[in-house]
């Protein structure tokens, strides 16, 4: 996948389902530390952003 190919599909799966996350507007009142672990370790949504950043480098 293209470099500009991959970020275009990041960002459209954060703005489909990150910007309106229940689960990530909850843990963020409490910490954003919280938040952001378990958006990289345990969503799958998360994750799937995760792997395809990495494909960046």
């Amino acid at each position: 996948m293209k470099m500009v190919e991959t970020v275009h599909k990041i960002n459209q799966l954060e703005d489909h389902y990150c910007h309106h996350c229940l689960i990530k507007k909850t843990l963020r009142q409490e910490s954003k530390t919280k938040a952001h672990h378990y958006c990289i370790s345990k969503c799958s949504v998360g994750l799937q952003i995760k792997q395809w950043g990495n494909n960046l480098q």
